[in-house]
């Protein structure tokens, strides 16, 4: 049995790494959002900043783990064997929850899951354990801590709106100090502006970041007794060292700030929520010497020491410092939850990730109607004064040869600067909080008093803030079940239901790891679209919108391949799944409105003559999409009404037509990918078009004839009319698309 035991720990430990590396992708949002939307400083430069401050923070910790944190249960009410089955379930689950926001570049809080997930093992075991002592229900409260629980998910809701609040109206007020145009008022109010700034971060850095640090031990007592004394030395040092900047160099001093606020934010991530990756391992790593000590069996070892703190060895911090460190550096999907947080607050318009609902569009249209009414009670010149101070400007590089920033320097040090300043204050208070929520939440508040919601993307913004707080109180629940139930999979099953839960996780995060890669290279050509650094010859704008159509000519191979077959078959599956490639064509499309925006802007020459090429290259190349989503469509559908299949003759020449239009698809991929196009290569793909055309006019012609005869059914008519009439589109549509990259010279 010991030998059991053994393996469970072992398990733990290695769980715990991974539990780093999935915990870290989705926390980086929390101190690397700022810095990267606002373009403070080259990327890299960002990441050693953020890579200091996690690695210090984890070192300098004192390495207490709390285990039962906030006292979710009562440890002395559990034996060694009850929470080793308990700690395996969170651990799986947590690995399993963290992987999956991850991946879809959810934000959602490690605290919360942690707390959830130790909730809902606790919650299962002991009605095993109840079960077995034949207890009621109205013993749970010896085993569960139902008034904390209920603290944690107060604070939760009191957080998200005091920090969508708070940054709302500080960032309204900032920007009136500042404007768009803040460079011009740096000198007189900037100083001023970076010393608050600093010295809530300072304060934070000092209550949040450093407050398990062994060198300030005997100090913490004092600085929160003597608060008013450490913010008074605080701003007058940076007011000192800022006015000195301000007016004697040219940098900018809310780089600083910036730069600042993102090692903070990274040292108390470190720091703090180390406790959610790792205190789980090491307590059972604890408890196993405990018991084995003991000489107890598991099931009549008594677990009240977990109650107390437990140490944490130097090096197992160091450790952890160092697989944060490297995560952070080498994790995609840490970019991915970062960019979620800053594409929902960015200035510039694009294309947007999430899709707008009728509650999203409800409250747009209800703010829209209540500002209105504002600016018609409102005297005209404080209208116009407002319009002028929101006058927003072109977004620039902040550093030479950088990238355009998402949003400017004056937004990042609110986001910054607020966040710190209502944790701080909660952890003072002993108010639990998530800080994921509080960042998320004080970021969208900025970019609403920012008006970056513009008219244009607000219906968008605001269902991608709301998807987002779903996530996190879907976290909560999917914790809960999913902990409790492997935990009660673990006790009933022993080693074997160990087994299969691990190959479950294993299988969960390969998978998800496979969804994230796809996901990300359909971003890659969006993302070339939308970038404004460069500018484009018109060479490569040829080149690109040639690869653009030679992808979708590509991809329509195996559509159709998928779709007609099925049809012929009677194949739902085939249907639905040619159905599905085609809504993920559709929406890269519907990206494109917005990469052909940027296209035209970063045109070098002869603007117009390139821009209308192409514009009429995605235009023909959204016709050519639109005829072969009909195609799919009504194939799908067909089969989905349980419909006769088509007729032997029209199967026939289905079968006939199908390889004949690939061909016909491919030789235009192949010209597209080996361009320039000859007009002798044109003349042959034309003829080639035209032989195609002829037998799309025949199969018509015999169908016409058939329904003379009535040999076939309405249905199936319509049916073949539908597809073979759009394939006739699509074909000539292709061949207009190889005619036009091979006439118009830009």
């Amino acid at each position: 049995m010991s030998d059991l035991y053994l393996f469970l720990v072992v398990l733990l430990l290695g769980l715990a790494i991974f539990d780093l590396v999935v915990g870290v992708s989705n926390d980086a949002v929390n101190f690397l959002n700022s810095a990267i939307g606002s373009r403070v400083a080259p990327r890299k430069i960002i990441m050693v900043v953020a890579s200091v401050g996690i690695f210090i923070g984890a070192a300098s910790s004192d390495g207490m783990m709390e285990v039962a944190r906030k006292g979710i249960f009562h440890p002395e009410a559990f034996s060694f064997a009850d929470v080793m089955v308990l700690f395996t379930a969170v651990m799986l689950t947590d690995i399993i929850l963290l992987d999956l926001f991850n991946t879809f570049g959810l934000p959602t809080s490690t605290t919360v899951s942690i707390v959830f997930e130790l909730l809902g093992a606790a919650v299962a075991v002991s009605l095993i354990k109840m079960s077995q002592l034949d207890q009621g229900l109205g013993h749970m409260g010896e085993y569960i801590n139902w008034a904390n629980a209920g603290k944690i998910v107060f604070g939760i809701l009191l957080s998200v709106l005091v920090a969508f609040t708070i940054g709302a109206l500080t960032m309204y007020l900032s920007r009136l100090l500042f404007t768009f145009r803040y460079e011009k008022r740096l000198k007189w109010v900037g100083a001023a502006w970076g010393s608050l700034a600093l010295t809530a971060l300072t304060w934070f850095l000092l209550t949040k970041g450093l407050k398990h640090a062994a060198f300030l031990e005997n100090s913490s007592d004092w600085i929160k007794a003597n608060i008013f004394i450490v913010i008074g030395i605080s701003f007058a040092f940076w007011a000192v060292v800022l006015q000195i900047v301000a007016q004697f160099t040219r940098f900018n001093i809310l780089r600083i700030v910036v730069l600042f606020g993102t090692f903070s934010l990274a040292m108390a991530f470190a720091g703090n929520d180390l406790v959610n990756f790792i205190g789980v391992p090491v307590a059972g790593f604890t408890a196993y010497g405990q018991w084995v000590d003991s000489g107890q069996t598991a099931e009549a070892f008594n677990m009240a020491i977990l109650a107390e703190k437990i140490p944490t060895p130097w090096y197992l911090l160091f450790g952890a410092g160092l697989i944060m460190v490297l995560t952070l550096w080498l994790s995609r999907k840490a970019r991915s939850v970062t960019e979620t947080e800053v594409k929902l607050g960015r200035q510039n318009e694009g294309s947007e990730r999430f899709s707008p609902n009728a509650l999203s569009r409800g409250i747009v249209r209800f703010s829209q109607a209540v500002g209105d009414g504002f600016r018609m009670l409102s005297p005209r010149g404080a209208a116009t004064r407002s319009r002028r101070t929101f006058e927003k400007v072109e977004l620039t590089p902040v550093v030479e040869g950088g990238e355009v920033p998402d949003f400017d320097l004056v937004r990042a040090s609110v986001n910054l600067a607020v966040a710190s300043m209502i944790i701080s204050y909660a952890s003072a208070q002993k108010l639990p909080l998530s800080t994921t929520y509080v960042s998320f939440m004080v970021a969208m508040g900025a970019s609403l008093a920012d008006r970056a919601w513009g008219r244009e993307s607000a219906v968008f913004r605001v269902a991608g803030v709301f998807s987002v707080i779903a996530g996190w109180f879907g976290t909560a629940a999917a914790a809960f079940t999913a902990a409790a139930t492997f935990a009660s999979v673990i006790y009933f099953f022993g080693i074997y239901g160990i087994v299969g839960l691990v190959l479950l996780a294993g299988g969960l995060v390969l998978r998800t790891s496979i969804v994230h890669r796809r996901r990300e290279s359909k971003k890659a050509a969006q993302q070339q679209g939308e970038s404004t650094n460069t500018e484009l010859d018109h060479a490569a704008v040829q080149d690109q919108s040639a690869a653009l159509v030679a992808e979708t000519l590509q991809t329509l191979q195996g559509i159709f391949r998928e779709g007609i077959a099925g049809l012929l078959r009677e194949d739902l599956a085939a249907t639905r799944a040619a159905r599905k490639q085609m809504t993920a064509l559709e929406e890269r499309n519907e990206n494109l409105r917005y990469a052909l925006y940027h296209y035209i802007r970063r045109i070098q020459g002869k603007g117009p003559a390139a821009g209308r090429h192409y514009l009429k290259i995605i235009s023909l190349e959204q016709d050519v999409v639109q005829s072969a989503g009909l195609i799919v469509n009504s194939a799908a559908t067909h089969v989905e009404n349980v419909h006769l299949p088509p007729s032997e003759k029209q199967t026939q020449g289905f079968e006939k037509l199908l390889p004949e239009v690939q061909a016909y698809l491919h030789a235009g991929e192949n010209l597209l990918e080996n361009e320039p196009i000859s007009k002798g290569q044109r003349q042959e793909y034309r003829a080639r078009r035209d032989a195609l055309v002829s037998y799309l006019d025949a199969l018509l012609d015999n169908q016409v004839e058939g329904v003379r005869e009535a040999t076939y059914g309405a249905r199936n008519s319509l049916l073949f009319f539908s597809i073979v009439l759009e394939f006739r589109d699509l074909v000539n549509t292709v061949e207009d698309l190889i005619t036009e990259f091979t006439e118009l010279k830009l």
